[in-house]
């Protein structure tokens, strides 16, 4: 009996109404007797060589709105299993070639180097020729990297290249390398200094350390140009970033008292009116913040804190008029069971995970708060990982 896709999985398999899972199907297809699949009107040709074999990207064949129904159908689906329902605004995807962020892996292969991700559900490294997810700078430092690295690889071992773009130009971390060796010091500078680095850094086991760095890093966060240290966490577009920013604020809008949990950076208290508490467990993040807050003539009091271990308490969350959660992947269970106890009357919860989001938005709704809307931001472009902002009040 035919049967038709219904909706695409967290993993990107399509499923029918039965249950049935189907690779790189799509809602609306048609499963037939024999098999195969009768495509609908949610496909399109999927525009790199390297896919479905590279893991960087799991959803190329949807069309721009078959992948947002896919972002709003991971949010519902989610808070359906905790019991919640709301506003699920129109998702924002990030452009092609706009990732200003990613890991790579290298190895030395058959007399060559390979980099790229690695082949979806394998250690295998697919060598990137062609990439419509990184931004263009970033991919062009594919083929020098592929001159510079033979000489620091270690045989059969694989190492991590991490990329990023930074206000002076592509900032690149060299992880799993050795250097050693007159020749390989020289290798690195004239890498670095013919492809306009603005940083390079090596890991050689024991931490990270800059080998070359004309003029100190910065990323800019609500106008004011940060530190940035090696390794530091961006968001992958900066019109995801903006996205998310621009959610936060119509979220707390008019809020003069201002908590910023796990703040990193600064992506959000900087670009924030009002008084700003940024709480956050990185030295380095923090020391960044502290630093430019006072000549950025922003009222910013950093605080360096573990929120896994020491929560904002309750009566603490009382002084706040409004609360910026931005966790990692895992939620926040400590800090929102604080937060549902609190006074607070406004929550923006920034997530790059709907499941421990919709986790965390249950015990804020057994705490009385009102789940008001949620917007997905796709800034991982054809990949299943699904980013959000969302609005609770009291």
């Amino acid at each position: 009996m035919n049967e038709t896709i219904v909706r695409i999985a967290a993993r990107g398999d399509g499923v029918t109404a039965s249950g049935r899972h189907i690779q790189f199907a799509v809602p609306g297809d048609l499963l037939l007797d024999d098999g195969t699949i009768r495509q609908g009107p949610g496909h399109q040709v999927p525009p790199c060589r390297h896919f479905p074999e590279c893991g960087g990207c799991q959803l190329q064949h949807l069309t721009d709105a078959a992948y947002s129904d896919y972002c709003i159908s991971r949010v519902e689906g989610a808070l359906a299993q905790h019991g919640l329902e709301t506003e699920i605004r129109a998702p924002h995807l990030s452009p092609p070639r706009t990732r200003r962020r990613a890991t790579l892996r290298a190895l030395t292969a058959g007399g060559r180097v390979l980099i790229g991700f690695n082949q979806a559900g394998s250690n295998k490294i697919v060598d990137m020729m062609e990439c419509h997810i990184l931004h263009p700078r970033l991919f062009a430092l594919l083929a020098p990297l592929r001159r510079l690295l033979p000489s620091i690889l270690l045989p059969k071992r694989t190492a991590e290249v991490q990329l990023a773009l930074a206000d002076q130009g592509p900032d690149v971390l060299l992880k799993g390398v050795t250097v050693s060796g007159l020749e390989a010091v020289e290798a690195l500078t004239a890498f670095s200094e013919g492809q306009s680095l603005a940083r390079l850094a090596i890991d050689e086991g024991f931490g990270s350390e800059p080998r070359f760095e004309p003029q100190p890093v910065t990323v800019t966060l609500g106008g004011v140009p940060v530190a940035l240290p090696v390794g530091a966490f961006l968001q992958a577009t900066e019109d995801g970033e903006a996205a998310l920013v621009a959610a936060v604020r119509e979220a707390i809008a008019g809020a003069e008292r201002i908590a910023d949990l796990f703040a990193g950076l600064g992506t959000f208290a900087f670009s924030l009116e009002g008084h700003v508490t940024a709480a956050e467990a990185s030295r380095d993040a923090v020391l960044a913040i502290k630093t430019v807050t006072g000549r950025a003539g922003k009222t910013i009091q950093a605080e360096h804190r573990d929120l896994y271990r020491r929560p904002l308490d309750s009566k603490e969350l009382t002084a706040f008029d409004a609360v910026v959660l931005d966790p990692p992947r895992a939620g926040a269970v400590e800090q929102v069971r604080e937060l549902a106890n609190s006074a607070a009357p406004r929550i923006a919860y920034v997530s790059c995970n709907p499941a421990t989001f919709a986790r965390d938005a249950e015990i804020l709704a057994s705490g009385g708060y009102r789940l008001r809307w949620v917007r997905p931001v796709g800034q991982f472009r054809w990949s299943t990982h699904v980013e959000l902002a969302a609005a609770f009040s009291r």
